[in-house]
Order: structure tokens, then C-alpha cells, then sequence
């Protein structure tokens, strides 16, 4: 609740307010952020609300009021629900399967990455815009810095960032949640606070505070494993870890321990860097029925490799690892990696290399999931250089633009590799041979057949 030395503003109509106002005195909303340090923070942390569904409920104005969740195949798994759909208990990662018998009329919608990849890269530009300090998490997140810029704005950071959001809300049509601290760690925590359209605030005063009563998962990185660990232990509250000294939580969890430590009590010096890129750009996809055989696997390899490169791409990178996964018929990851001579942004090289890496996993195991992706990313200026004891690489780079810029004007899928190319089905042939044979055999024939094919 604000004190009486709150500050205080509007987030609708950016108005300062009174400290004690629970409704804006200009324009009325309820919409009104207060907080004793509201104008002394500059560390935030922007996540778009349901990111994927927002962008699909936008382009489908009729689904606004439908739950809608993003994902793909009976044995896939959801990508983004909706709020209307998370209301009914659907979440991130569940099965399909589950997520439809909790929400049986839900709309489901496959991914579609390049018009995400687009909005993201807008709701980026307009972070940029406000500060150069922009350190991207994913393609819906960020965290931004915004010491120094009051002058520049001619407000604090909380009125710029609330300026920010509107003009993403009225500009790109999706919504985003805000948290504001002092560092980057509570600045994550609070923008999940008040999910959708959030704007929460935790001040240095109120630090350990806050943290005392939050359940150890709330550490970015504390996964099932370690929170079993600290659980057997007896150890469940942040304010238990804040209890313990250092020393202690080190000489039990080691490096992990000091971590604990300093998070716990709100300590994080980490700053935010523009630097901070996707550590990895991948594609995979879930099959409705396991898949065994070289002749299943690479066709579905090769279309996730040309996603992988549109992607780099896309953003202006080239990569020297690639990265080979494949999940069992009972759920056992293999991952797999390969270090290239040079980055590449190539569909072809990403493939060869995945490929090469994949044949020698291939011994009767049935897989349920296989992904491709890449890391150790470079400027895509460094990206396949002419290679001297490969005379046909230039001639393959050069085909490979000529494909993307085909597949930019008329579509992703108005045109296909060998590889991927899937042939009519055998009856269809065979109604085209026939039509065939009969125009050899009544050349008056020809216009009506051109017209039945």
C-alpha cells in the first residue's frame, strides 16, 4: 500500500499523482503505480504478455475472446497459452494432450516463428529507442538499463518505461510486463508479478523483505534437481538461505552455494549488456509417431536446418557450433555438437554437419523429437568465406540466396530441396499416367486432359 512519501503516476495517461490516489485525478483509470522509490530505479526487466498467442489474437480479432494455445501435434507440447486458456490450468511445456483435456475448446494454432521473430524485432527497436542498454533474453524479453537517461526523456525510467509500453501496446498491438528494481535478478522477478500488462517495483529499502518469504525456485536457475537437494536439506524459503553464512552454503553446494547466498539477499552486480544475444538458435519438432530410420529423419532434419538458417539470418549471425538432439521413444536426450572450421549461416553446411552427426546415432532406437540448432554465434560478415579445397561451396552459397530470395516473395514453401520434396501419392501417379497414356493414345484428347490435371 503507498506511504505518504510514495511517489506516484498514471500509467495510462503518465500524470503524477498524489501519493495517496487510488484512482488517476486526471483520467480516472486505476491503473496507478506508486512505491517510496519509484523515480530512483533504472534496472528493468520487459516480457510480452503471452507473446505468441498475443501476436496470433491481434492478426484474429475473432479469437479474443477464445482460449488459444500455440503448439502442434497430438504429441507436441505448448509453446503459449492464452491468460483465458492458463486460467483453465494450461501452462508452458505441458503435452498437448493434457493441456486439450484441461481446455477441451481451446483454439490450437501452430508456431508461426518468422512472424513472431518479426514483432519481436519491433518491440526490440522500440526498446533501443529509449536506451542503447538493451540486453536480450529471448525473443519476447529483455532487460534494459536506464541510468542516465532522465534528461534525454525529460522523465525518470518508470515514466519512460510506462510511455514504452504504451506505445507497444498502440503500435504492434501486444501487451508487455514491466518490473523495476535495482538490479537485473529482482527486476526479472518483479516483471511476473502482475502478469498481464504488469508494472511492479521492488526498492533496495524493501529487498530482503520481499525475498524472506519467496520459495527457492523464485532463484533463476534452481531447478527440480538442485530444489531437491536443498528441500532433503531442510532448506525451502529464500529467508532460510538468508539465515545461513556464505561459507556454509559453500562448503555444502559449492560454487552453486555462493550463488544462493548473494541472490538471496538481493545481491546481483551483474550489468546489463548489449551483448547479451540468444546464446542459441535451434528449431525441433515432436513427431505424432516415433521415427527410426535415416530415410524418416533426414527429410525432417533438412526442414529444420532451412528454419535455422532463415533465422541466423534474420538476425544478422552466422554460428560455429552446431547442435544435434534427439529425444528416445523413452524420453532420453541425446544431444550431440560440432565445432566448424568457419561460421556459417548456410541451410546446406547446418544440415551436412547435423546429418553427419545424426547417421551415427541411427541404430534401431525409434525417436520421438529431433531439433538442430547452433551457437558461438559471430557477425554474419565472418559467415562461410570462399573455400579453397571446396571449389563448389561459392556456387552452393550463391544458389542458397537465390532460394531465399525466391522463397521471400513467393513463401517459405513455394519451393523445396530434393530432400524435402515429398511425392505424390501412388494412386495420384497413377491417375496421372493414365491421363498421360490416353492423350498418347487420342492426341484430340490433349485440352481436356491439360484441363483435369
Amino acid at each position: 500500500m503507498p506511504s505518504e512519501t510514495s511517489q506516484s503516476f498514471c500509467r495510462d495517461c503518465l500524470q503524477l499523482q498524489a501519493a495517496s490516489a487510488r484512482r488517476c485525478t486526471a483520467c480516472g483509470s486505476p491503473r496507478v503505480v506508486a512505491h517510496e522509490e519509484l523515480f530512483a530505479l533504472a534496472i528493468a526487466h520487459i516480457d510480452c504478455d503471452a507473446f505468441f498467442a498475443a501476436v496470433e489474437k491481434r492478426d484474429r480479432p475473432e479469437l479474443a475472446d477464445r482460449p488459444v494455445i500455440i503448439g502442434g501435434g497430438r504429441r507436441g507440447v505448448v509453446s503459449t497459452a492464452c491468460y483465458i486458456a492458463r486460467i483453465h490450468g494450461v501452462k508452458s511445456a505441458m503435452p498437448m494432450f493434457k493441456a486439450l483435456k484441461l481446455c477441451p475448446e481451446a483454439v490450437v494454432l501452430k508456431p508461426d516463428m518468422q512472424k513472431y521473430a518479426e514483432v519481436g524485432r519491433a518491440v526490440r527497436e522500440r526498446m533501443r529507442s529509449v536506451t542503447p542498454l538493451v540486453e536480450p533474453l529471448s525473443i519476447d524479453e529483455a532487460f534494459l538499463d536506464l541510468s542516465g537517461t532522465e534528461r534525454l526523456h525529460g522523465s525518470p525510467p518508470a515514466i519512460t518505461l510506462a510511455r514504452l509500453a504504451r506505445s507497444i501496446q498502440a503500435e504492434l498491438g501486444i501487451t508487455v510486463s514491466i518490473g523495476l528494481s535495482h538490479n537485473k535478478f529482482l527486476a526479472k522477478i518483479a516483471s511476473d508479478l502482475q502478469k498481464p500488462r504488469g508494472f511492479s517495483v521492488i526498492g533496495k529499502a524493501e529487498t530482503l523483505r520481499f525475498l524472506a518469504e519467496k520459495p527457492i525456485t523464485a532463484i533463476w536457475g534452481i531447478g527440480q534437481a538442485m530444489d531437491s537437494v536443498l528441500q532433503r536439506d531442510g532448506l525451502r524459503t529464500i529467508g532460510q538461505l538468508q539465515q545461513m553464512e556464505e561459507m556454509e552454503l559453500m562448503r555444502r553446494y559449492g560454487s552453486t552455494g555462493q550463488r544462493l547466498s548473494r541472490l538471496a539477499r538481493g545481491i546481483d552486480t551483474r550489468s546489463v549488456s548489449p551483448r547479451g544475444e540468444a546464446k542459441s538458435i535451434s528449431a525441433e519438432t515432436t513427431f505424432n509417431d516415433d521415427m527410426a530410420t535415416a530415410a524418416e529423419l533426414i527429410p525432417v532434419l533438412r526442414q529444420l536446418s532451412e528454419k535455422v538458417a532463415r533465422r541466423l539470418k534474420a538476425t544478422d549471425l552466422s554460428a560455429s557450433t552446431i547442435v544435434l538432439k534427439m529425444k528416445s521413444a523413452d524420453f532420453r536426450i541425446r544431444t550431440r555438437n560440432r565445432k566448424l572450421a568457419d561460421p556459417t549461416r548456410l541451410a546446406d553446411r547446418i544440415f551436412e554437419t547435423g546429418r553427419a552427426l545424426m547417421e551415427k546415432e541411427i541404430d534401431g532406437t525409434p525417436f520421438r523429437l529431433i531439433g538442430i540448432g547452433c551457437a558461438d554465434f559471430s557477425p554474419a560478415t565472418r559467415a562461410d568465406p570462399s573455400d579453397l579445397v571446396d571449389p563448389r561451396a561459392g556456387k552452393k552459397a550463391k544458389a542458397e540466396a537465390a532460394l531465399d530470395a525466391l522463397r521471400d516473395r513467393f513463401g517459405v514453401k513455394s519451393i523445396e530441396t530434393g530432400y524435402t520434396f515429398k511425392p505424390q501419392a501412388p494412386a495420384e501417379d497413377a491417375a496421372r499416367r493414365d491421363l498421360q497414356s490416353a492423350a498418347r493414345q487420342d492426341p484430340q484428347s490433349n485440352e481436356s486432359v491439360a484441363r483435369r490435371r
